[in-house]
């Protein structure tokens, strides 16, 4: 496997600048096994996780990456899991959210996400 921390920034980054721009433009990220719990919601495959992200009630939202971390994830395969925390702000807010999330990639021609967690921490 590529480097581990190389392969999570160049995800990491893709995936917020198609969050922030076109949150449709995620689908080819997530495949029919893929899960996701936004906020303590689960939803499973590419087009429920897509139509969960676009429903978001928020027109903009900007993404701030505080914290990537990221591990070799199953044995014989190449898989990583990524945890990154960070500050995003929503349409018009002046004060940034703290948020959390957990990505598990699977390679399967290039990676796709098969798990993926999303929390605001509240303080």
């Amino acid at each position: 496997m590529s480097n581990i921390n190389d392969i999570a920034k160049q995800f990491v980054e893709y995936y917020y600048q198609c969050f922030d721009g076109d949150r449709s433009s995620l689908a080819p990220l997530y495949r029919d096994m893929s899960m996701m719990s936004w906020e303590g919601t689960q939803m499973q495959g590419a087009k429920n996780i897509v139509e969960k992200l676009v429903s978001l009630p928020f027109t903009r939202v900007v993404h701030k990456v505080t914290t990537i971390d990221a591990q070799p994830s199953l044995p014989n395969i190449n898989a990583v899991v990524i945890a990154v925390t960070g500050q995003l702000l929503v349409d018009d807010e002046t004060k940034p959210q703290q948020y959390t999330q957990l990505f598990q990639l699977v390679e399967d021609s290039g990676f796709f996400i098969y798990n993926d967690i999303f929390r605001l921490n509240y303080a």
